[in-house]
């Protein structure tokens, strides 16, 4: 599949100064320092990681998939692109990146887009949007909901058509693949451990992820 760029790490899991095992529907937000690693990994294959990164020193100033994809000149993630911000700063470098490809386009499932999308009934079940709600909630800090902007979809595969429509296809994840990032700042990362029951692409069943951070080199 062309895009896919495959590079492993040298990173020592058993020397990582964090490590958090993040369940299927839950969110997780830390600060992640200049010059550390991190990386999340994909323990069980094809579970979409919806993340956001923010500048820690000022929230308005985020990830930006405008910024991002016009400096790499590709909508996809790999090894080597940089995590742009709104006010065109390097949030973070993917310094590794087992899987190869991420998506930069599908954005987080809802409870509306779950009626759209599936159907009327699925309107009560959990989605990405609530925990990035409520990690924002419970973080504080002057966050809002209206600081929840477009986010990087880890280990999800959509391809664009001819047309310029969108497909949720089954994943090129596979257990144990991670993508990993240095910091370039002090960047604030909030991820969505994506809930999603109704998308075939991972067997209806959503799992755990692990993160991991290294101290910087």
């Amino acid at each position: 599949m062309s895009g896919i760029k495959i590079v492993h790490s040298t990173m020592d899991p058993s020397r990582a100064q964090h490590r958090e095992i993040v369940p299927a529907g839950e969110s997780w937000i830390h600060l992640v320092k200049k010059g550390q690693i991190f990386r999340i990994v994909d323990l069980e294959g094809n579970q979409a990681v919806d993340t956001l990164f923010y500048n820690a020193h000022d929230l308005t100033d985020r990830y930006s998939f405008q910024e991002t994809i016009r400096e790499q000149k590709n909508i996809y993630l790999t090894a080597g692109t940089k995590i742009m911000s709104s006010n065109g700063n390097v949030l973070m470098t993917i310094v590794a990146d087992t899987c190869g490809r991420h998506d930069t386009l599908g954005g987080a499932c809802a409870t509306e887009s779950n009626m759209v999308r599936y159907a009327i009934e699925k309107r009560h079940m959990h989605a990405c949007r609530q925990s990035f709600v409520k990690a924002v909630i419970a973080y504080d800090h002057g966050f809002e909901k209206r600081d929840i902007a477009n986010n990087i979809n880890f280990f999800m595969n959509v391809p664009v058509t001819p047309e310029g429509g969108l497909t949720f296809e089954d994943g090129i994840s596979e257990a144990g693949k991670y993508v990993e990032l240095r910091a370039d700042r002090d960047t604030l990362v909030l991820i969505s451990n994506c809930p999603q029951l109704n998308n075939p692409c991972n067997a209806y069943n959503p799992t755990p992820i692990q993160v991991l951070i290294w101290d910087a080199q």
